[in-house]
């Protein structure tokens, strides 16, 4: 019979919540613990999902001898010092994305990974679904021919939204929005990437409100990504092919991928099994992977989440836009 994972959430906000709600539908690990700044915040998000403990703290969290794994849900900004301080611990971390502010954060956090042989990883939650697996074999399997272009777009209307807006918390659609459709373009292309080519719109504070990125791979494959902080968008991806191509309904969460032939013809269609929330998967693949002494998911290995965030480092640069923490 399998040990129950204990998790500990560290921060109680809205992706904290999600991950509560996660936990309570889950047979093999539950909300142990919650950690805020504030104790009576801590508390009432303990009542209200049943977590047996709260902390005023997120060192107390840490010094929990009965966690066996703590979920940092803190904003972009403030991932790398409790997840650093987890780690030198020896707590075991899943990470929110955007991982951590840059590449050199993400860097330490994984040299302490391995040297203290503690576990981590990014809770980039659509890199682990079952669902994504299907819509990467749909694209390889010869249906759709050869896929060549790869479209994919996200946007919020949360332009007004503080982790938005201010470069001390990492604000940006890149970092919120963007890391979707890139790592959708490379769950589904794959790293090969020859070039990239970008442009953004930036508000006063100078983070990044709208984007445009593409990928021109080495075999000439594309993939042009959109995201936006000021609108709503269809959130689809579409893989194209010489012979059809396959319309994902939510890059963000993906429910259903429809085929269609070269004549626009629907010719077959996949939906995504009943899922809790869909944040389940990186919770099981962290309890699996504790179990069996590895220090990294298969889904999104370290090297992956070093390679995205270099990459953000990159697009960052060529736009001018900088965080407190790069200095």
């Amino acid at each position: 019979m399998q040990q129950t994972l204990k998790v500990g959430i560290l921060g109680a906000g809205h992706i904290a919540r999600k991950m509560a709600t996660t936990l309570q539908g889950m047979e093999n690990a539950e909300l142990y613990a919650v950690a805020a700044r504030d104790l009576t915040r801590a508390e009432q998000f303990a009542a209200e999902f049943q977590a047996r403990k709260a902390y005023g703290s997120y060192e107390a969290l840490a010094d929990d001898p009965e966690i066996n794994l703590i979920y940092v849900a803190t904003p972009h900004s403030h991932h790398f010092e409790p997840a650093r301080m987890c780690l030198l611990k020896g707590k075991p971390v899943l990470c929110e994305k955007a991982f951590t502010a840059n590449a050199r954060e993400a860097e330490e956090l994984i040299r302490i990974s391995q040297e203290q042989h503690v576990y981590l990883a990014e809770a980039i939650w659509t890199r682990y679904m079952p669902f994504s697996k299907t819509i990467r074999e749909l694209a390889e399997n010869g249906i759709i021919g050869k896929p060549m272009m790869l479209t994919a777009n996200l946007g919020y209307v949360i332009s007004d939204v503080e982790r938005i807006v201010k470069p001390e918390l990492c604000g940006g659609a890149l970092y919120d929005l963007g890391v979707y459709p890139i790592n959708f373009a490379l769950m589904t292309f794959g790293d090969e990437i020859e070039n990239i080519t970008s442009a953004c719109v930036k508000n006063a504070a100078g983070v990044d409100m709208q984007n445009s990125i593409t990928f021109t791979y080495s075999d000439g494959r594309m993939a042009v990504m959109q995201t936006t902080a000021f609108c709503a968008t269809d959130r689809m991806g579409i893989i194209s092919g010489d012979k059809g191509y396959i319309v994902v309904d939510n890059i963000n969460n993906p429910q259903l991928a429809v085929v269609y032939n070269t004549e626009h013809q629907e010719i077959a269609r996949h939906t995504c099994p009943p899922q809790i929330t869909g944040f389940e998967y990186q919770v099981q693949e962290a309890a699996d992977a504790i179990r069996e002494g590895r220090i990294e998911p298969v889904s999104m290995p370290h090297e992956e989440s070093l390679r995205v965030m270099r990459m953000l480092d990159s697009l960052r640069k060529e736009w001018g836009v900088r965080f407190p923490m790069d200095e």
